[in-house]
């Protein structure tokens, strides 16, 4: 079957990636007949170039100027094939798409749910980090997921997955489409602590899922024939700088390599000077700030972080890397970081400088902020790290 959206993004080239263009044909299949001034608000798109778009998908016969913007027999028929949207419950995925609070009501039994598969899990380690979101936080990770238009016909990666958002994934595909199960749809979760991976196979034989799950040490570069596979992923990394940019380092490295893909990082509410360091690893893995959403995540018991937590929207560009691609030896959760003095060495001019509590740096955050006392850069290698 011809591949409008690859079609289209050969002619027109837009800036925003040839996801804009698959959002596009989505809107005029869920709502035929949408005019093209509404249809540019929904994409974000400027209206001539949403014009230029619907003009090149029109020309392919995917889309007709009918009494507004509708799709062609052959446009449907590639959106539900193709795409993945075949079988889908059109008025529900509409309501979840626009109404902001009333989800809760729409899918009271996926929270009840939730809610008892949740009391079962198996207990954190708060030694490396781990913490009980709420159910209501993993499955509006889920409901988040679907509204950036990532949900549906994806590959989507939980890099750690102890919040079981690849249940609320699961559960909501299910809801949506009620008597087809979304085939293109593929949910990989990704951790080294069995007693979860072992909890959610549970969950997917009991409850229908598809869901995929991999043991792999996260200190150690991903398997060859993982890399570049996946549209999306969620991460709740270590709330440490060195967590965060390992994390995030391996969900790009399994990603795609296309523009204006989302990345879901949730991450503590920290200070301005650790959001600055952490921005600038966003920066130096050339990655969008889409939004930052502020208690977004609820936890059970998480008084060290005030039990709330940001979401962070992330996006994909044509130069995004990861920062870390091979083997990692730095500290990584905070209980190791505040029982560590650490050697780092600049990139630049090979000063050693000594990061910890007894060092010249309390942090590698501060480090980072303040640069080299030699030469100004912010760039740093581990050699050398030794216990308190």
């Amino acid at each position: 079957m011809k591949n409008y959206i690859e079609q289209v993004n050969a002619n027109v080239r837009i800036q925003e990636g040839s996801l804009v263009i698959e959002q596009l044909l989505v809107e005029c299949f869920i709502h035929p007949g949408i005019s093209t001034k509404e249809l540019a608000r929904k994409v974000l798109l400027p209206v001539p170039v949403a014009t230029a778009v619907k003009k090149e998908l029109i020309k392919a016969g995917a889309l007709m100027q009918d009494r507004g913007v509708r799709c062609t027999c052959k446009g449907i028929s590639y959106i539900e094939n193709e795409l993945g949207y075949g079988g889908l419950d059109k008025a529900l995925y509409q309501r979840l798409m626009t109404n902001e609070t009333d989800w809760k009501i729409e899918l009271a039994d996926i929270l009840s749910l939730l809610t008892r598969l949740f009391q079962l899990r198996p207990q954190v380690n708060v030694q490396i980090d781990q913490s009980k979101c709420t159910p209501e936080t993993s499955l509006h990770r889920a409901i988040l997921c679907l509204r950036e238009h990532a949900l549906i016909g994806k590959k989507i990666l939980c890099v750690g997955d102890d919040d079981l958002v690849s249940v609320s994934l699961g559960l909501l595909l299910n809801r949506l489409f009620p008597n087809k199960r979304s085939k293109k749809t593929m949910i990989t979760v990704i951790d080294n602590d069995d007693r979860f991976l072992q909890y959610i196979r549970v969950i997917k034989e009991r409850e229908g899922l598809f869901i995929y799950d991999l043991h792999i040490d996260l200190r150690q570069s991903l398997p060859e024939y993982f890399l570049g596979q996946y549209d999306c992923f969620f991460t709740d990394p270590p709330y440490t700088l060195q967590g965060m940019s390992l994390f995030l380092s391996r969900g790009i490295s399994a990603m795609k390599n296309e523009k204006g893909l989302p990345i879901f990082l949730s991450f503590a509410h920290k200070s301005p000077d650790f959001m600055l360091a952490l921005q600038r690893e966003l920066i130096q893995m050339n990655l969008s700030l889409k939004e930052i959403i502020l208690h977004f995540n609820e936890y059970e018991g998480a008084q060290m972080i005030g039990n709330k937590g940001q979401m962070i929207v992330l996006q994909t560009t044509e130069l995004t890397k990861p920062n870390i691609t091979d083997r990692f030896e730095d500290v990584l959760y905070t209980g190791e970081v505040k029982q560590t003095i650490r050697t780092y060495q600049c990139k630049s001019c090979n000063r050693s400088i000594l990061v910890g509590i007894q060092g010249d740096y309390p942090t590698i955050e501060v480090l980072k902020n303040q640069g080299c006392p030699d030469c100004n850069q912010n760039k740093f290698c581990l050699i050398k790290k030794q216990k308190l």
